[in-house]
């Protein structure tokens, strides 16, 4: 037993060496762009939660909501409470308009509220959820998108979440995450919950 933990011990201390190595050479100061993309569920919420966090520490945050903008969203419901601005596309889900016209239109007006967000140093974290969509449907100019976030204040963080990040996107970014679908509940005809889901 005494030689296992010795082991232990030795192992640990070897992790520790590397990681702090790794900290202390993580020395430059700035914001950063994250995608987190994937087809599977969690991307919206993992972005919700960094907003949490990065209120939960006094900072100032601001989220733009494309796609599901006519449903309920507790998120939202506890956020705006605590000041966090939301700019909200109401269109709903793409499916359920079926109208590029209006989609399109409604994606552009959120993105000047967008744009706004990018250009305010006081704001620490926008997130930009579901922006992935308004690229690949061709609602936003994905150069006019790239140009808004490389000239963001430079310690501003921002967050794009939804599935099938543009490769543009990704070469930006400086993380980017990818959330793989196993299982998902609604595929067993599980009904999406209120508190769960949404």
């Amino acid at each position: 037993m005494a030689d296992k933990n010795e082991q232990h011990k030795k192992r640990q201390q070897k992790v520790k060496s590397e990681v702090d190595a790794r900290i202390a050479e993580a020395q430059t100061e700035q914001g950063v762009l994250q995608v987190i993309t994937g087809n599977g569920k969690g991307k919206s919420t993992s972005g919700f939660g960094t907003v949490a966090r990065c209120v939960g520490h006094g900072q100032k945050a601001a989220v733009v909501q494309f796609i599901k903008g006519l449903w309920e969203c507790g998120e939202r419901n506890l956020l705006a409470q605590v000041g966090v601005p939301f700019a909200v596309m109401e269109t709903g889900f793409t499916w359920e308009t079926q109208n590029r016209e209006a989609d399109t239109q409604a994606a552009q007006q959120t993105w000047q509220q967008a744009k706004v967000y990018l250009q305010d140093s006081s704001i620490d974290l926008v997130l930009l959820d579901e922006l992935t969509y308004m690229i690949t449907y061709d609602y936003l100019d994905l150069d006019e998108v790239l140009v808004a976030l490389q000239n963001r204040p430079p310690m501003q963080s921002v967050i794009i979440t939804g599935r099938g990040a543009h490769r543009r996107l990704t070469e930006l970014a400086d993380t980017v995450s990818e959330v793989r679908n196993v299982k998902h509940a609604f595929e067993a005809g599980i009904k999406a919950r209120a508190g769960f889901d949404y």
